[in-house]
């Protein structure tokens, strides 16, 4: 007999901050190998996993429903489905509305607000279904079935308990008394029964108690995972678990239809972005270049404007640089970095000033087919006065198209080791006895020492199961921050796009998503960070112009001043931004930088990737570091080779990695 087919339409992920138990592509895994037929992701009031969903049952094949459960202020307990754009747009809609009335991590939802975002008395393009609680009022069911006509069921979640039977008899009378039709769904926390201890652990720290002492409050069981169909069919009649096929049936949305829209502003009457980039970067050019631009100058900025248009990113290009015009008017230093000193039209607008004809950059560094990437800007502000950037494009644009992008942040063995500690009642001495020996670069095998030498026995049960659910837990998602200054500005509601909440600063939003997700959707963001360096640099510049009698800019600073490099290769950089660290400090006596470009070298060789990449540890010693630095030594070499016209031995690039 074939197993029934079926679509698990109500699962949280670890997004659902210490509720669930895996993440987004762990449940997508589990359920191709169980061969659903589709999984909705319906993290609580959130979208900000439903990226990472997307993009793993896009890439296996599975068919992916955008949700999220909401807990209305009456207790009613809804789970919503989108099952088009303009019912994704609803949702986000109502999630941002819900997280927007309440502080950080909590939101307030009433049933007033379903009526006011469908005056016809439903959330339209969306589906709905009712978790009922242990003793559900019959009047609760004929609210939904008159508000969602033909778009409600109640979820009927059997999960292994002892009344099962007399669960689903009462559940069944409900339906036909409120006319509502069932159907299976499985509250599914993590996507195998192996998680329950991470997701004891994660219901302990929700309720700031330990494991032993939560008592009622843990699941009785491991049955909220991706069951089998078996076990499924088992459990539910068929028809319930045939309803399940026919709502995954009318979703017909993907994250792939959302398109992100420029706002209009930026682009002067009269002009198209394309006219009025052309004409911005025309402008730019004469101030650059006032004797007349040169010939391979105007081939460079021919080609970028034509790749531009090509794409269609001059809106974001304009973005940027209406910011940095309003900067500028203000007499705040500001500075484009990164790969966009890449292009000329990034010079002839002011975002950066690096001419990369002079500097002999390439554009496809920063664009390219090839590579297929959003443009990435980087807009380094004085950071006394970056909060006048940032409120200006709140007073254009209005909180409801302007929000900072969230960045994840996710537990490290640190924070890991002591919530497990916590949560499985560890004393505060052993964890932070623990926590304060360790470091960012220590091996996970190291830690059985660590705990030996305060005390613990690695091998007894209870120290070995802290170190396994920490190792679990490592990864998860812990909250939602702001992004250092990475900013999503929309044509219309942002809200429609991508949920929006507080942020823990006053007056600042964010949205759910970090700037991995808005890449992988092809969404751009506008950078707009701080730098103290450059705050310096305008108060040196004031102060040289005082001493001189006359204005003193960026543009002024003498090109390759010998005295300069002079005090580098002496190590005297303290204060100097990017070669001030003990590492540069020692790189700098060695290399001896002659020209801006071997500053370039040194930065990108001390930079800790290498590190990160268990390419190299920062305190091998010379004998054990000959063999690590192997490994990378071929790459470096080929770099200064390029850069010198002479070889560099393992030996001495052994000297320069191991700092």
């Amino acid at each position: 007999m074939p197993l029934p087919a079926y679509a698990e339409l109500h699962c949280l992920s670890n997004f659902t901050f210490l509720r669930g138990a895996s993440h987004p592509d762990e449940l997508v895994a589990r359920a191709v190998a169980q061969g659903y037929a589709a999984l909705a992701l319906t993290d609580e009031c959130s979208l900000a996993g439903v990226v990472r969903g997307h993009l793993a049952a896009k890439a296996a094949g599975l068919k992916f429903i955008v949700g999220s459960e909401v807990v209305l202020a009456d207790g009613l307990k809804l789970v919503l489905l989108a099952c088009n754009r303009a019912g994704y747009g609803n949702l986000s809609a109502l999630i941002t509305l819900g997280r927007r009335r309440a502080g950080k991590g909590r939101y307030h939802l009433t049933r007033g607000d379903l009526d006011s975002l469908a005056p016809s008395g439903a959330v339209p393009d969306c589906l709905v279904l009712w978790v009922p609680p242990v003793e559900p009022l019959v009047a609760d069911g004929h609210w939904l079935a008159e508000r969602f006509p033909g778009r409600a069921w109640i979820a009927v979640e059997l999960l292994a308990g002892p009344d099962d039977g007399a669960k689903l008899e009462a559940l069944q009378a409900l339906g036909a008394a409120c006319g509502l039709p069932l159907a299976a769904a499985g509250d599914v926390h993590m996507h195998v029964r192996a998680r329950r201890p991470v997701q004891d652990v994660l219901t302990a720290l929700r309720l700031k108690t330990t494991v032993f002492a939560a008592g009622y409050a843990l699941f009785p069981n491991g049955e909220r995972h991706l069951r089998t169909r078996l076990r499924l069919s088992r459990l539910y009649p068929p028809a319930l678990l045939a309803e399940t096929l026919a709502i995954a049936g009318r979703y017909d949305f993907s994250l792939d239809e959302l398109r992100y829209e420029y706002p209009q502003e930026v682009v002067p009457p009269g002009h198209t972005p394309t006219s009025w980039l052309r004409e911005a970067t025309e402008q730019g050019l004469v101030r650059r270049y006032p004797q007349g631009v040169p010939d391979k100058v105007r081939a460079g900025v021919e080609k970028e404007l034509a790749f531009i248009a090509s794409v269609k990113y001059e809106p974001f290009f304009l973005t940027v640089y209406d910011i940095v015009l309003f900067a500028r008017s203000r007499g705040i230093l500001c500075q484009g970095r990164g790969s966009a000193a890449n292009s000329t039209v990034c010079y002839a607008l002011g975002i950066t000033e690096v001419d990369p004809m002079r500097a002999e950059l390439l554009f496809e560094r920063f664009l390219s087919k090839e590579r297929d990437e959003p443009p990435d800007i980087d807009v380094d502000f004085e950071h006394e006065r970056r909060e006048e950037v940032i409120q200006y494009l709140y007073a254009k644009y209005g909180r409801e198209r302007a929000a900072l992008a969230a960045t994840v942040i996710c537990y490290r063995t640190k924070s890991a080791l002591r919530d497990v500690g916590t949560a499985l009642g560890f004393g505060e001495a052993e964890l932070s006895a623990l926590t304060r020996s360790l470091a960012w670069w220590d091996k996970r095998e190291e830690l059985p020492a660590r705990l030996a030498a305060i005390g613990l026995r690695p091998e007894s049960p209870r120290v070995a199961r802290w170190l396994t659910l920490a190792e679990q837990l490592r990864g998860f998602p812990r909250h939602l921050s702001q992004h250092v200054g990475g900013f999503v500005i929309s044509r219309g509601p942002l809200s429609r796009l991508v949920p929006i909440e507080n942020a823990a600063m006053a007056e600042r939003s964010v949205i759910q998503w970090d700037k991995d997700d808005l890449e992988a959707l092809g969404l751009l963001k506008v950078d707009v960070l701080a730098l103290g360096m450059l705050t310096v640099i305008r108060k040196a510049l004031v102060l040289i112009a005082q001493r001189r009698g006359q204005p003193f800019t960026m543009s002024d600073i003498p090109e390759g001043d010998r005295a300069t490099y002079a005090m580098l290769s002496r190590a005297d950089s303290v204060g100097v931004f990017q070669v001030e660290s003990r590492a540069q400090m020692s790189m700098l006596p060695r290399l001896k930088p002659r020209q801006f470009y071997d500053l370039v070298v040194q930065v990108a060789i001390v930079r800790p990737g290498p590190i990160q990449g268990d390419m190299v540890h920062p305190y091998l010693r010379r004998r054990e570091g000959k063999e690590a630095v192997a490994r990378i030594s071929p790459a470096i070499d080929a770099v200064l080779q390029r850069t010198y016209g002479v070889p560099i031995f393992q030996e001495q690039v052994m000297q320069l990695a191991i700092v």
